[in-house]
């Protein structure tokens, strides 16, 4: 056989060898284009100095992304993956941020991060681009309640409408019936505001002597204090996040002993490195704060099943690790919620989602046992039997508190 012979037979193999190559590859693709990922997107202040509320949320949704991969993911095969914006607290940002998820075609919901006001201002475009949203922090009663029809925004997380009577009625279990109010001067603490207002026009109980303001960034908070101390105030009720509050409790710690008011705070204040920014002065003063979950309470089966799945994902090996720890459970348990509407659904197909999410029959997760987690009327996952007082050890620790 001359050269080109050879030649010639060496190509024909070359061939027939990147044909069966071709062949045996093109079911690997379809494969590979089946098992793309679906995306799941995460609008959170990140780049917001001292936060850890959007860390936290993100903590909850990789454990619980991993878990759903490893068992298979959804749709037979496809596995859930996380896009991260970060809006630093501004809604202009926000919005961007939430066109951007609306224009990845995979992408088959986003969760929100830590504060209302950011959420708020982003309804109309959620309205608008028909995107389910689920609101793991934020509690401002007008995120879910926001008129949409069909309603496209879920909440695992507290409300406003909730959290204020809890609060007050914490005040009243321990004898503090005259309140004064200390609110930022946002949607979040107008919302607080009228919960507070509608809980006290009830009679013989709590009463609220006066309300007083004060705006994000102020640098001092304490003639703001005062005047409800002098109003007659025996108990603060504080919707403030960590960076105010902490100004706070450290210009209180600098009053004398009988000046100083137990304060009843929102749960802002455990979103961010509070007791950092507090320091010693955070032992002085009698502060307890509301929260709907409790890594020390949890049920021991969904517990354990959560530190293997953090494990997988991170350093977490105990729950005294946990920063912000609200932000990670209902993270954890909206992210399985949203798996499981997926699988209902059949698709990824966003208003095939929302409706699935109105019609899980039962899920038992790390917060509670969900029966269901919403239905068409109601898309609120928890309720005021969630709700508890937590206090800081003094290793900085949230753990629930004694009540009378």
């Amino acid at each position: 056989m001359d050269r080109s012979s050879t030649s010639q037979t060496r190509r024909d193999a070359l061939r027939r060898m990147a044909a069966l190559t071709a062949a045996a590859t093109l079911p690997t693709l379809a494969r590979a284009a089946d098992d793309k990922p679906v995306l799941i997107g995460l609008d959170g202040e990140f780049g917001l100095d001292n936060s850890t509320s959007a860390q936290a949320v993100e903590l909850g949704m990789r454990a619980a992304i991993a878990e759903i991969n490893d068992a298979g993911g959804v749709l037979n095969g496809r596995p859930l993956e996380l896009v991260i914006r970060d809006h630093r607290s501004m809604p202009a940002r926000g919005i961007r941020n939430i066109r951007e998820f609306a224009a990845m075609g995979d992408m088959v919901a986003v969760f929100g991060g830590r504060f209302s006001p950011v959420i708020i201002e982003e309804l109309p475009t959620l309205l608008q681009t028909n995107m389910p949203f689920i609101a793991v922090w934020s509690s401002a009663d007008a995120i879910v309640d926001n008129g949409m029809q069909p309603n496209y925004i879920f909440r695992v997380s507290l409300r406003d409408s909730l959290a204020m009577p809890r609060m007050l009625k914490s005040a009243e279990k321990r004898g503090l019936k005259r309140v004064g109010l200390l609110l930022t001067n946002t949607s979040w603490g107008r919302s607080s505001q009228a919960a507070a207002d509608r809980y006290s026009s009830q009679p013989g109980g709590v009463k609220i002597v006066q309300t007083a303001w004060y705006n994000w960034r102020d640098t001092s908070l304490i003639a703001a204090y005062n005047r409800l101390r002098q109003a007659g105030a025996d108990a603060i009720v504080l919707v403030a996040n960590d960076d105010e509050a902490a100004i706070l409790v450290k210009e209180m710690a600098a009053l004398p002993a009988a000046q100083r008011l137990p304060i009843i705070s929102h749960w802002g204040i455990t979103g961010g490195n509070f007791v950092a920014q507090a320091g010693p002065a955070l032992q002085q003063v009698d502060l307890t704060v509301i929260q709907t979950f409790s890594f020390f309470d949890a049920d021991k089966r969904a517990l354990q099943g959560f530190m293997r799945a953090a494990a997988m994902v991170s350093p977490i090996r105990h729950i005294e690790q946990i920063q912000s720890p609200v932000g990670v459970a209902h993270a954890y348990d909206a992210t399985h919620l949203l798996a499981r509407a997926i699988r209902i659904a059949g698709s990824a197909e966003r208003a095939a989602v929302r409706d699935a999410l109105e019609n899980i029959p039962d899920h038992r997760g790390l917060v509670r046992r969900y029966h269901p987690a919403f239905t068409s009327t109601r898309h609120e996952a928890l309720g005021p039997e969630q709700l508890l007082m937590a206090r800081f050890r003094a290793d900085g620790v949230l753990v629930p508190a004694r009540e009378a």
